[in-house]
């Protein structure tokens, strides 16, 4: 019989085994990072059929690595910014992982993929102020601005088109897929993250939060914006007794 792990003991080990996956865009991705390094990952383009592809995913990493999923020290996953729908099933599944299992769960943003609260500033590698651009629907972005001592700011939605930027955000470097939106009106960068290493940022990203020893908060959608999805208009059917 075999019993789950505490999920404090990976707080202990200096290299935590870590699979981290990612489904907040139209992709579902995955990597093993073990012994420091990268050792396994799966990258597949899918606009739709995410929740049925990521498991036999997640199966196919460990199997490639000859790693069984006891072995895990933690779970990494991206929660976003980006589709709804693909933030709520990686959460999902990293929570039921880590329950099961017995280790934590870390969550890892898409502003910190870029550089945002992250001493590593991977990407948004800049001597100055970094405003991080992420697409959003309609011509929006989602930004946060990042100082030059890389303490990141609250993010926000901005509509490329017909707000402006505060002062502060115009004069920092703009990076991120979305960056380019605000072309003319800030200093852009083209520096943006390959999104087949996405989840290979997460397991690094996830594997540093592990590694300082505090208690990780449970994984929560960043979602930043409403849905766009309206209610329903017509009144709920009324159910009848038998």
């Amino acid at each position: 019989m075999t019993f789950p792990k505490c999920s404090r003991c990976a707080l202990s080990r200096p290299d935590p085994t870590i699979l981290a996956f990612d489904t907040s865009a139209a992709h579902c991705a995955a990597a093993l990072l073990s012994g420091g390094r990268i050792v396994a990952e799966r990258f597949e383009e899918m606009t739709r059929g995410q929740a049925e592809r990521l498991m036999p995913l997640l199966e196919e990493v460990l199997v490639e690595a000859g790693c069984a999923w006891d072995e895990l020290d933690a779970i990494g996953v991206g929660v976003g910014p980006g589709n709804f729908t693909g933030i709520r099933i990686a959460v999902s599944a990293a929570r039921g992982l880590a329950l099961g299992l017995g280790v934590p769960a870390v969550g890892v943003s898409g502003f910190e993929l870029l550089g945002g609260g992250d001493p590593g500033r991977a990407v948004a590698d800049a001597a100055g102020p970094v405003l991080i651009c992420l697409p959003a629907p309609r011509d929006t972005a989602y930004v946060q601005l990042v100082s030059a001592e890389g303490v990141p700011g609250p993010y926000r939605v901005v509509d490329s088109k017909t707000e402006r930027l505060r002062d502060d955000e115009q004069s920092a470097a703009a990076v991120g897929a979305a960056a380019a939106l605000f072309e003319g009106r800030v200093r852009v960068e083209r520096a943006q993250l390959d999104p087949r290493s996405v989840s290979v940022r997460i397991a690094e990203i996830a594997a540093r939060k592990v590694a300082t020893g505090e208690a990780l908060p449970r994984p929560a959608p960043l979602y930043v914006r409403a849905a766009d999805a309206a209610p329903p208009r017509e009144a709920a059917p009324v159910i009848l007794d038998g």
